[in-house]
């Protein structure tokens, strides 16, 4: 299966893709740029800067064309303006566990509330103060659920979203997990080794789930994004023609494109993948689930 080239972005880090139902648009966030951008086949491209590096968004239901955002400080409301900035408000300030950390990897769960991960941006020091939030539309705070993370990644909730998945992509961890998760009360438990990826090809960064409840997973340093079944099965893997797929999601009409965005590193000779920090469509052959708006 041939990846296309959809945006030769030169991302330095393509993070947290969204299709946008109502505009029949892929949403994105460089994170070192601290931009928000959009891609829509008939009308191109947009960027908006922030003055935060956003790491993960999702829709708001409640406000029009706003987004919800975990960024540097805390979790924000986002609204693009015509300009080209964004107008950010703080929803729910964090204290790290150290200094310099920023959010990671987010989404929301079918409920509508939204979970990300914090994380030490210098990665290779391995430093395990990497934190999982949720976050529940009116609330002044977010609501500390996991600790002791490096990189939590992978971010995902099965189609009835009884079952919560979350992924650490640090090289000392490289594991999925498998929470059962109480849709009433958005509380994961029984947490349990989904997949080691030690033993496979790449780091498990971020991930989309499909209709048949599949769950796909960017492999990191290998250029593969991965098909596991619900029980930790590994069903396929699709090539990307750059080494750091960073996450995935299902878009188009039909929901049958699977949008691969991507790393470019800097500092490396990049000609054996000049495209690296570019977004990429696959045909899977399987649609998947609309991603829930926030507070929806």
């Amino acid at each position: 299966m041939q990846a296309e080239l959809v945006l030769d972005a030169r991302n330095g880090t393509g993070e947290s893709p969204v299709w946008h139902a109502a505009e029949q648009a892929l949403y994105w966030v460089d994170i070192p740029a601290r931009t928000l951008n959009s891609w829509h086949a008939s009308e191109g491209t947009a960027h908006w800067q922030a003055d935060e590096m956003i790491a993960c968004i999702a829709p708001r239901a409640d406000l029009a064309g706003a987004w919800i955002a975990g960024m540097e400080s805390g979790i924000f409301s986002l609204q693009p303006r015509a300009d080209g900035t964004l107008v950010a408000t703080s929803l729910a300030p964090v204290a790290h566990a150290a200094p310099t950390m920023r959010f990671n990897d987010g989404r929301c769960d079918r409920q509508g509330r939204f979970w990300a991960g914090t994380m030490l941006l210098d990665m290779a020091a391995a430093a395990p103060v990497g934190r999982l939030y949720s976050y529940t539309n009116g609330s002044n705070s977010a609501s500390l659920q996991l600790e002791d993370l490096i990189v939590p990644n992978g971010l995902a909730f099965s189609p009835d979203g009884r079952t919560m998945y979350l992924s650490d992509s640090h090289p000392s961890v490289q594991a999925i997990w498998a929470f059962d998760y109480d849709t009433d009360s958005g509380t994961p438990s029984n947490r349990r080794l989904f997949v080691d990826m030690k033993p496979l090809p790449g780091r498990p960064d971020g991930a989309a789930m499909d209709v048949d409840g599949c769950y796909w997973i960017c492999g990191n340093d290998a250029g593969l994004v991965h098909r596991f079944t619900p029980d930790g099965r590994l069903d396929r893997s699709l090539e990307v023609p750059v080494k750091k797929p960073a996450m995935c999601a299902f878009g188009g009409p039909s929901l049958d494109t699977l949008f691969v965005t991507s790393i470019r590193p800097g500092g490396i000779d990049l000609s054996d993948q000049p495209l690296a920090g570019g977004v990429f469509a696959l045909r899977p052959g399987v649609a998947g689930v609309p991603e829930t708006a926030f507070g929806s």
